[in-house]
């Protein structure tokens, strides 16, 4: 069994990792484009509901794959293995804390600009069943590079021990990404305006990325920590 700490620590981080500014951007133009051209709100649920499908099962099984490659690193190289994501992930976090205050200078963590471009094409054509899910797994995939680096921290944390429970929490895990995409779609089919939502979005984008950076920052040191035997999770 993990211990709170551990799951105090994937909740967190999940919790986070899911103020995704690409996919939830991605979510609101898809709504506006099928409300826009006269679809009900029922369509809108269902093909929303898949698009949101299709994030969570690209995520699940990117991580799992990713879990399984670290779990057979020779035990020897683990503690090695567990500093080097460490420092990456505190770097990213650096780049994002770095964006919060001068946003667009120097390196930042952004899907390029081609894939970006290729997302919203995407977003005002592919409206059917297939095209939600198609998009839904694009852009899980073009993202993960970019904002999965909470997502590398906890996967690095799991596979110290990957078990049933490590894998019910990175259930869990993704289960809490996809969340606000889910209150998103449900709030918009209930009644609330697009814009406002779009507003909440852009005014919200730079205390999410100061947010973020500091939970990286957080995160690279405790798998340091780990590494060096000073704490242990689960």
């Amino acid at each position: 069994m993990f211990d709170l700490p551990t799951v105090g620590l994937v909740v967190t981080s999940a919790a986070i990792d899911s103020i995704n500014p690409c996919a939830i951007g991605v979510l609101i133009l898809m709504m506006s484009v099928i409300l826009g051209s006269g679809k009900s709100v029922k369509r809108m649920l269902l093909l929303g509901g898949l698009y949101i499908l299709a994030i969570y099962v690209t995520y699940l099984l990117a991580g799992l794959g990713l879990m399984f490659f670290l779990s057979s690193v020779p035990i020897v190289l683990a503690e090695y293995l567990s500093i080097a994501v460490g420092l990456l992930v505190i770097f990213a976090g650096v780049l994002e804390i770095k964006d919060f205050f001068w946003y667009g200078k120097g390196l930042s963590l952004e899907i390029p600009k081609y894939f970006a471009k290729k997302i919203q094409e995407w977003s005002t054509s592919k409206t059917t069943i297939l095209g939600v899910m198609l998009l839904g797994a694009f852009v899980a995939a073009v993202e993960l590079p970019c904002t999965g680096a909470p997502y590398l921290a906890i996967i690095t944390v799991l596979r110290i021990n990957f078990n049933l429970q490590a894998f019910g929490l990175m259930v869990l895990y993704n289960l809490i990404f996809v969340l606000p995409l889910i209150v998103l779609l449900i709030l918009v089919a209930s009644g609330a305006k697009l814009s406002s939502v779009q507003k909440w979005k852009d005014e919200g984008k730079g205390s999410m990325r100061l947010a973020i950076g500091l939970l990286l920052v957080a995160l690279g040191w405790i798998l340091i920590l780990i590494a060096n035997g000073v704490i242990n999770f689960g």
